[in-house]
């Protein structure tokens, strides 16, 4: 396929970008914006691959999205732009808003101009928080902060232009992802590089926020399985094959490190945190998905990766990166 993947210099878009061109031989092009965690070295490995183009724009632009169109000539847009991060958006939504509700209405306006399949690419968050089982498909929307709230806003949006206009438009939602290349300000990285640096690890409230770990491998193949194989109009969750609290991986993150368990210090709780997220994944497995990495397994390979890869993340630590969480957590990184 000739794809257009937005936001795809981030986490999770990088991965899918990788599985696309390495091993479905597709033709990619990139749009993103290169935001602090939209980052072109998540890509170097696939810069000079046939097939691939970069172009860098913001999907809230509507002559970047039009030009990108114009060059890569898709049949597909695949959106994982988005600011993601629940504690920066409770700092600054502006730009969660930006993205998620007007950055989606541009791209949506732009595969109904051009007839293209779209897949919006969401979260369990929309969800809330569910004490005992697992959300579906048909689970009532319930975000908790501006982040899930503005993603909850734009899976709506999908719906409504493949409702009114019959735009061939699917949503697919994951769980927590984990893996290489992600932004040491989410919980396993942040834990992993602190931990090997003998900083302190802050831990949420008592820790006992409980989540539904899927390895980003992982996720982006069942995206890849809803771009070639779900219904228009449907949404479909994708969750991994294990459910731990906040407080087990960070345990388990210092075991594999050999870190000193005092490094553990419990702070207060962020506003409004949703405590357990689980989604079912049986509408995705109906089209041939099944998760391949166990947390623990996926767990210790992350934690060799960042050790491997201290070029990826040291210019990340000794930047503004360093400000950001001295802002959030009252003390400064070693």
């Amino acid at each position: 396929m000739r794809l257009l993947v937005c936001g795809g210099a981030g986490f999770i878009g990088s991965t899918f970008v990788r599985q696309r061109l390495l091993e479905d031989g597709d033709e990619v092009t990139v749009l993103d914006k290169l935001t602090y965690a939209g980052r072109e070295e998540n890509l170097q490995d696939v810069a000079e691959r046939p097939g691939f183009r970069f172009l860098r724009g913001a999907i809230e632009d509507p002559a970047a999205v039009a030009g990108a169109i114009e060059a890569a000539r898709p049949q597909a847009i695949v959106n994982f732009a988005a600011e993601t991060h629940v504690d920066r958006s409770i700092a600054e939504p502006d730009a969660f808003v930006a993205t998620h509700a007007l950055g989606t209405y541009v791209l949506l306006e732009a595969a109904r101009e051009h007839e293209l399949r779209f897949l919006q690419v969401s979260t369990d968050e929309v969800y809330g928080s569910i004490e005992s089982g697992s959300f579906t498909e048909d689970s009532p929307l319930s975000p908790s902060s501006p982040y899930s709230a503005t993603k909850a806003g734009a899976d709506l949006l999908v719906a409504g232009y493949f409702h009114t206009y019959g735009l061939q438009a699917l949503i697919c939602r994951g769980s927590n992802n984990y893996g290489p290349y992600q932004y040491p300000e989410k919980l396993i990285p942040l834990m992993i590089l602190n931990a090997m640096h003998g900083d302190a690890l802050p831990v949420y409230g008592d820790g006992q926020q409980v989540r539904n770990w899927i390895h980003s491998t992982d996720f982006c193949r069942a995206i890849g399985h809803v771009l070639a194989h779900g219904a228009a109009g449907e949404v479909y969750n994708a969750g991994g094959p294990d459910e731990q609290p906040n407080i087990a991986i960070v345990q388990r993150i210092v075991e594999l490190i050999g870190a000193d368990p005092a490094q553990i210090e419990h702070v207060p709780d962020r506003p409004g945190h949703d405590r357990r997220y689980s989604l079912s994944s049986e509408k995705v497995r109906t089209l041939g998905w099944s998760p391949r990495v166990l947390l623990d397994e996926g767990l210790g390979e992350t934690v060799a990766w960042y050790r491997d890869n201290s070029w990826w993340w040291e210019p990340i630590r000794s930047g503004d990166y360093r400000a950001y969480y001295e802002r959030q957590y009252g003390r400064a990184l070693r």
